[in-house]
């Protein structure tokens, strides 16, 4: 950490930069193509819901096989998640982006390539790499660049992105399954990834980052990119120096999340980071289709169901975004959780009662399926990144936001090898009862422990945390009172 002057941050020196006429635009645009590895994440993770009908046929795989092939991707993530959380504070933000985006090509094409079920769980390991990494990096990428008012709209734009990827999968899945067969439509997501890569040279290093590693005249010549007058970097300078202030070796890494002061953030983003993939969320997504034809639906209309749970799951994260720093997100996931809980109710009762194809009770499957996406994905699926990115203080960000990832992998790892032998064990609508317990316990989980950072600069953020005001209080839920 290098040693600044109180002096280096006064307005006048701040003033000698010019700023950028594009600023605004350049913010929103590093936001947009960062956001662009969800897509490349939700794409990956998604396009298996309709390949794996295919591949199972191509290489006769039993359940087992196609919880691995599922599965591997996620395995992969979680080593990404942890690997790339060094990478991200020894090299940047930016340039583990980049190092992000060339494991998705390589990835995705190792997987179109494979001869044989062993090198595609192979392959789908090494393409996690890119996957954990991306949630690692991408929002705390954002989070730092972006201002407090925008931070929560600009960080979930790597949600939107997520919804979009999906969506394209499941839309690629059902019309192009026959004609493409499962090769081409995992290969095609090579292509953005090769354009975030390249476009990664042309946008702004984190701010805070570079504060950290190169000093404040460093970072102001970032922020002039991004900000749209002298007054408001000079404040946000202001704040960066105050936090990078005597940080002691103590605070930094991995010593300093044994911090107990940090010790509420932990408990808070990655409790949170549990219940939204352990929901079941990603369970619907992966195996949707199969849920549906296990219930009596043909194989054309499963996979145009998953278009549809691919539909909510855009729209609501999109709704999600815009509404999350005008509503909150402690709130956001209090009003939307206890929505998920009764979905999933309805959703295993009708499960319970095996309706008969075509009558109302079958289309009542489907109806209570996109109420539980609508629900779970515009409440907490909007949530669990973006608390990632703005909780921890700065020292220790990159260890944290890797921990924090790896939460959100292990747990979407745990879902998704174990969902098929759930439904065996103690049957499809079991199941679904089963999740509507844990969402239950996120809402619960919520309104005890996790405070609202709406408004908050991550200075702010940190401050709350250093004064043990961090935890939700009757009559003041937030960090900063709007």
């Amino acid at each position: 950490m290098q040693n600044f002057s109180p002096q280096s941050t006064s307005l006048a020196q701040v003033s000698e930069y010019e700023i950028s006429d594009n600023a605004r635009l350049t913010l929103w645009l590093a936001a947009a193509v960062a956001a662009i590895c969800g897509g490349l994440y939700g794409y990956d993770t998604g396009i298996v819901s309709g390949a794996l009908l295919l591949i199972t046929r191509d290489f006769h795989l039993g359940s087992t096989d196609q919880e691995l092939v599922a599965s591997a991707i996620l395995a992969g993530a979680v080593i990404g998640a942890v690997g790339t959380g060094w990478l991200s504070e020894r090299f940047g933000r930016r340039t583990t982006v980049m190092i992000v985006t060339a494991l998705f090509v390589t990835g995705a094409l190792a997987c179109s390539m494979a001869p044989d079920v062993g090198t595609l769980i192979a392959a789908r390991v090494y393409l996690g790499l890119g996957v954990g990494g991306s949630t690692q990096v991408v929002p705390m990428y954002i989070s730092e660049l972006a201002p407090a008012a925008q931070r929560g709209r600009l960080v979930t734009l790597f949600n939107v992105a997520i919804g979009i990827g999906i969506f394209l999968a499941n839309i690629v899945g059902f019309a192009m399954r026959d004609a493409w067969g499962w090769r081409p439509m995992i290969a095609i997501a090579a292509g953005p990834a090769l354009f975030v890569f390249v476009a990664m040279f042309f946008l702004p290093r984190s701010p805070r980052w570079t504060a950290e590693n190169r000093g404040l005249k460093a970072a102001i010549r970032e922020l002039i990119k991004v900000r749209t007058s002298h007054r408001e970097i000079h404040k946000e300078i202001k704040k960066i120096h105050a936090a990078a202030e005597n940080v002691s070796d103590e605070q930094r890494g991995w010593r300093g999340l044994s911090q107990p002061w940090v010790r509420p953030a932990l408990v808070a983003a990655f409790g949170v980071a549990f219940f939204t993939q352990c929901g079941g969320l990603e369970m619907m997504i992966y195996y949707a289709p199969t849920f549906l034809s296990d219930a009596g639906f043909g194989h054309s209309a499963a996979l145009l169901a998953s278009v549809g749970v691919a539909v909510v799951y855009l729209v609501m994260t999109f709704t999600g975004s815009l509404i999350v720093d005008r509503v909150g997100r402690r709130r956001l996931m209090l009003i939307m959780g206890p929505g998920s809980v009764l979905s999933l109710i309805g959703l295993g009762l009708m499960f319970m009662m095996h309706p008969d194809k075509g009558s109302v009770g079958s289309w009542m499957i489907i109806v209570f399926l996109l109420l539980f996406m609508m629900f779970n994905s515009g409440g907490i699926q909007v949530v669990g990144w973006l608390l990632g990115a703005e909780m921890f203080p700065l020292p220790m960000r990159g260890t944290a936001t890797s921990l924090h990832a790896a939460t959100l992998w292990g747990s979407n790892l745990l879902v998704t090898s174990t969902a098929l032998t759930l439904v065996q064990t103690i049957s499809l609508g079991g199941t679904m009862w089963f999740y509507a317990g844990v969402n239950l316990a996120s809402v619960l989980f919520v309104y005890f422990l996790v405070p609202e950072t709406r408004g908050a600069s991550l200075e702010d953020i940190e401050k709350a945390l250093k004064e043990g005001r961090f935890r939700p209080r009757r009559g003041q839920t937030a960090i900063v009172e709007q």
